[in-house]
């Protein structure tokens, strides 16, 4: 088995639950809450700290759709993790790192404010175990600002430029539509599409001149593009997502 191949099956089984991960929630009383801001003229940060047990640190970024993080976790103890979530995400995350090293660099799908959440495996937790650690956090690139309502007119009530409901599959479920809504970025298809199939579970894309680029999910990405312009969006060979070219590019 190649590595490409673990990693794929590592990040399924954590998302399954299938991995020893611990479960968190957003009250809490374990969970730090720490914002990160860059000093003045620098476009990066190192957070030093420490954890024990069932404490876990989230230190929230404000960013932008577009621009590239890259952050890195050095720890005491090889039981330390840190995980990337999107923005509105109490769980659910980008980037996992037990299964990318933790180490990632990557372009962010959508604006709003990501998590880094350093934490400890669940067996560790469960011994009472204690690390010491340095997370490394660098944004760079100019963000992709939405067009404005002038250029391009929203839906009313909503920060979408259009929507529409196309054909998906997302992973572990029965689910064959999903609503969409697309945050126009250029004229050239440079775009956010938010994907939704329930109350709480949501797929973003970044769409560059025209092509998918990243997403706000840890799995990789694949597209093809057919002759009427649809873009077929594909992750791990589990979970796909019809996106009309319309959709992106507007008109």
């Amino acid at each position: 088995m190649n590595q490409r191949v673990a990693m794929v099956l590592l990040a399924a089984a954590v998302l399954a639950g299938a991995h020893p991960a611990p479960s968190f929630a957003a009250d809490d009383a374990e969970r730090s809450v720490k914002p990160v801001q860059f000093k003045k003229g620098s476009s990066s940060a190192t957070l030093t700290g420490r954890i024990q047990g069932r404490q876990y640190v989230d230190y929230t970024l404000r960013a932008g759709a577009g621009q590239h993080v890259a952050l890195k976790l050095e720890a005491s103890s090889a039981s330390a993790y840190v995980n990337l979530l999107p923005p509105g995400s109490p769980d659910a995350a980008m980037y996992i790192g037990q299964v990318g090293d933790n180490r990632f660099e990557g372009l962010l799908p959508d604006d709003g404010v990501y998590t880094l959440r350093v934490y400890l495996v669940r067996a560790a937790a469960r011994r009472d175990a204690a690390t010491r650690y340095t997370l490394t956090i660098a944004v760079t690139g100019k963000p992709l600002p939405p067009l404005s309502a002038a250029r391009d007119a929203l839906v009313a009530g909503t920060r979408y430029h259009a929507q529409a409901t196309i054909a998906c599959a997302p992973a572990y479920t029965q689910t064959k539509q999903c609503a969409a809504g697309v945050v126009r970025r250029g004229v050239d298809g440079s775009a956010t599409v938010e994907l939704r199939w329930d109350a709480t579970r949501t797929r973003r894309i970044l769409f560059v001149k025209g092509s998918p680029v990243a997403a706000d999910v840890p799995q990789p990405m694949k597209f093809t593009r057919d002759e009427r312009g649809q873009y077929r969006i594909v992750f791990s060979d589990d979970e796909r997502f019809d996106v009309p070219e319309g959709l992106v590019f507007g008109g």
